[in-house]
């Protein structure tokens, strides 16, 4: 009687600990988002960083360019910078519009580039 008692009890152990292994293994790590590509920023050189000659409405177009397209991204929509609303209708004034979509073209174009990695 022992001995079928202590090999019940080593089987259920044995059972029981290959299931935790399982599971532990299985939620090692989630999945990346695009914001964690997007924090790699410091390992990939600076891909975010509005170019040097761009004035400051400029540098705000971009850095609303890269959060539109970590958007897109994030809920799977096909690249468009055309189907931002930030793009097509800016708040910005009239005479800035231009710099700025500009601006916004452009990180949104270097987001996807760097979310999508090397094609």
């Amino acid at each position: 009687m022992k001995l079928t008692w202590i090999a019940f009890s080593g089987l259920a152990l044995s059972l029981g600990t290959g299931g935790f292994v399982i599971a532990t293994a299985s939620s090692a790590q989630p999945a990346p988002s695009s914001s964690d590509f997007i924090q790699d920023h410091d390992r990939d050189g600076g891909w975010d960083a509005p170019p040097g000659e761009f004035r400051e409405i400029q540098r705000q177009g971009f850095h609303d360019g890269i959060e539109g397209a970590r958007k897109d991204f994030d809920n799977h929509r096909p690249p468009n910078v055309n189907n931002r609303e930030e793009f097509r209708h800016p708040r910005v004034s009239a005479s800035a519009r231009d710099d700025y979509r500009e601006g916004f073209r452009r990180g949104y174009d270097a987001a996807m580039r760097h979310l999508n990695g090397p094609q």
